[in-house]
This record gives C-alpha cells, structure tokens and sequence, in this order.
C-alpha cells in the first residue's frame, strides 16, 4: 500500500487517521508516521491494509487491470 492509497482510502470511507488507527489496533502516532513518508514496519502497514480492505476498499496495484492502469483504491 502507498501512502497516497492510503490517505485515499481513509478519504472514501470518510476516515480520520483516529479511526484507521482504531480499526487497525495501532497507534495514531503510526499511521501518520506512515502517511508523512517515515519509517513504519512492514507489519503495521499489512495491518493498515487489512483494516482497509475489511472496510470495503479494494486496492489496485500498478499494472493490475484497471481503467487507466494506475495505482489506486476503489469501494467494492
């Protein structure tokens, strides 16, 4: 996940960074240290992801079949 699918999928789901810490167990500390560009495990990130996915985001990786072949998120 890239920080700016990230930062788009909080967005579709009207999502502060307090509720994607919430759902994902972490600390807010965390995701904006992610959505800033600094270090985070990888672990905290897939956590993120998840948290994402469960709440309906379905992510694009580049290359992946989409309508413009870019990276991004859409809501199932």
């Amino acid at each position: 996940m890239t920080i700016e699918q990230c930062r788009a999928a909080r967005a579709l789901l009207g999502w502060s960074t307090i509720e994607l810490a919430t759902a994902a167990k972490l600390g807010i500390a965390t995701v904006k240290r992610f959505e800033t560009g600094q270090q985070v495990q990888s672990l905290s990130v897939a956590t993120m992801r998840a948290s994402l996915d469960s709440a309906g985001i379905q992510f694009i990786d580049p290359g992946e079949v989409s309508r413009k072949a870019g990276a991004g998120v859409r809501l199932r």
